[in-house]
């Protein structure tokens, strides 16, 4: 590559770079360095009052039971939710790409409709879905003989029932993706599948999954990240309830900093929810690996 090229390249990707170091590795550096100083509300007027305190923030936070909390509760999200979102995304892009589909982009854009629908619009009415009374769900479940559930208010239904929410809003960005690794399959390949007398579970097996094997591994490390920042759908829908139920590591870090303006302790979460995510997708990336030999 010449010297020219090279400098070419350099201008094209300076402001993308430029834009990335500003607003996020800044931020990053800054919230390390305030996780390890009493940073609150009184050193917001008065900066010269915060003190550095090492990892006294950590110390209290690995004591604190809420904390353990949050991380059992953000766990069950992403281990639950996680593989559950990313069959139903699966499940959602293979029906409009089956040859026989019609209105394939009606389908699309039914589909892909709630992560474009703001989450306030979304919990207004997955509240009336829940409602332990008056409620479509409890109504449907009671034409089976199920007693009502307290969906929101029952500390052993409350995650499950953020998880449902959660899998409904986001199902159809996944969904967007795995349509594109679909399509890139060459179709020659299911003829001679069907020509050799595999049947559609030997076509999937066969020749789907491997052919999505990346798109697999890309959908499960952006729904992994994106299921460990669960914050909205408790905040909107139980504050963290009932009983801390569901309370997660972001909506304690907001907690801590925007409601007890302990901005230092607020930090030292974000820190440990960063490295918890680095190892998550670190070990993401080994078992994908693994599978490739």
């Amino acid at each position: 590559m010449s010297r020219s090229q090279t400098k070419a390249g350099w201008v094209f990707i300076g402001p993308a770079s430029a834009l990335i170091g500003l607003f996020f590795f800044v931020p990053v550096v800054a919230g390390l360095l305030l996780s390890f100083t009493d940073f609150d509300i009184y050193g917001i007027a008065a900066p010269e009052t915060v003190r550095w305190i090492g990892l006294r923030n950590y110390v209290q936070l690995v004591q604190n039971p809420l904390f353990w909390t949050a991380l059992k509760n953000t766990l069950v999200f992403v281990l639950a939710g996680g593989p559950l979102s990313v069959a139903v995304s699966l499940g959602a892009a293979l029906l409009p790409n089956a040859p026989q589909a019609r209105l394939r982009g009606l389908f699309r854009t039914v589909y892909f409709t709630p992560v474009v629908t703001t989450i306030v619009a979304v919990a207004l009415v997955w509240r009336y879905l829940y409602h332990p009374r008056y409620g479509l769900l409890n109504h449907a479940l009671g034409l089976v003989g199920i007693g009502p559930i307290d969906w929101l208010g029952d500390p052993n239904w409350a995650m499950p029932a953020i998880i449902l929410l959660a899998i409904w809003k986001n199902f159809g960005y996944n969904m967007l993706i795995f349509l594109a690794g679909l399509q890139s399959i060459p179709e020659e390949l299911y003829e001679a599948a069907r020509l050799d007398g595999a049947g559609a579970l030997q076509r999937f097996r066969h020749v789907t999954a491997p052919g999505l094997r990346s798109t697999f591994v890309f959908i499960a490390i952006i729904t992994m990240l994106g299921y460990f920042q669960l914050f909205a759908e408790p905040y909107v829908m139980t504050q963290g309830g009932p009983l801390r139920a569901t309370t997660s590591l972001v909506l304690l870090m907001y907690e801590e900093g925007f409601r007890w303006w302990r901005l230092g302790m607020a930090s030292a979460v974000a820190v440990l929810l960063l490295l918890i995510m680095s190892v998550g997708t670190m070990i993401q990336l080994r078992l994908q690996r693994g599978r490739a030999r």
